[in-house]
């Protein structure tokens, strides 16, 4: 005598993202490090404790030189934002790192005025 067929329940369809009302803002914090060989783009809550999505450079070209290019780095944000649309983020917060610092603006050693005005043709 073969198994009786039973209905199984249909499944319900399981949200990742918060539940929202229409046209209301569900904020994210994209942090973006720029660094002389990668780009690390990493999309957290707003309080930063739960990862989101995390995409650098280096996943998404072939080459090493070209991990911190910045094709790889659109690449990169072009993913960060559709995995952010799939889970209902519609608003990010970007903070952004990256090398360098408070360097001068001067391009160099200035020489001094000469101690002899200089002549002054008429």
């Amino acid at each position: 005598m073969p198994p009786k067929k039973t209905q199984r329940p249909a499944q319900e369809n399981i949200s990742l993202g918060p539940q929202v009302r229409e046209g209301e803002l569900v904020f994210g914090v994209a942090r973006i490090f720029a660094s002389f060989n990668d780009t690390f783009v990493h999309v957290t809550d707003l309080s930063g404790r739960e990862t989101i999505c995390r995409v650098t450079g280096g996943m998404k070209v072939k080459a090493d030189r070209d991990e911190s290019s910045p094709y790889a780095a659109m690449l990169a944000a072009q993913d960060v934002a559709a995995r952010c649309k799939e889970l209902g983020i519609t608003a990010l917060h970007i903070k952004i790192r990256a090398t360098g610092g408070n360097g001068t603006k001067t391009p160099g050693p200035v020489p001094s005025p000469p101690s002899v005005p200089w002549p002054v043709l008429a």
